[in-house]
């Protein structure tokens, strides 16, 4: 089992840190292979609310290659940044930027994480679950997952 660490869900991007296990499967069969069903959801529900407009976009931006082996949608950028954590220090980094980013530059989503319903903020600043649920690194620390 991977362990959910941390989200951030944004307008136009998603950040996640997660555990995973040892597993034959790279890194980036992991998140295509996560990307893939996360693409054929968006679609399913973006049909069955009838935004055709989106659909369209999503249509539109398939290159001619990728239609000529039968996709049809283009729902996500085909590059991903991965970071790799190994030190508590660096993890916190990255925490404290995926919580901050709904308050700040571009977004200006709301004043504080806490308040970000899209973000496992509130559980790692209040130790109350919101949207989603999620393991607090700290406990994975002494955990195997090469296992």
């Amino acid at each position: 089992m991977d362990f959910p660490i941390a989200i951030g869900i944004m307008p136009n991007h998603l950040h996640a840190l997660i555990g995973l296990k040892n597993s034959d499967q790279s890194i980036n069969t992991i998140v295509s292979n996560a990307k893939r069903f996360m693409a054929y959801e968006i679609v399913k529900r973006l049909k069955e609310q009838h935004q055709n407009n989106v659909l369209q976009k999503l249509v539109s931006a398939v290159t001619a290659s990728d239609s000529k082996r039968g996709k049809l949608h283009q729902v996500f950028e085909s590059s991903f940044d991965c970071k790799e954590c190994y030190s508590e220090a660096f993890t916190e980094q990255k925490l404290s930027y995926m919580h901050e980013n709904p308050c700040k530059g571009t977004w200006d989503l709301v004043v504080s994480p806490i308040d970000y319903k899209h973000s496992s903020a509130k559980f790692y600043l209040t130790g109350e679950n919101g949207e989603y649920t999620v393991t607090n690194f700290k406990e994975l620390m002494d955990v195997d997952l090469s296992k």
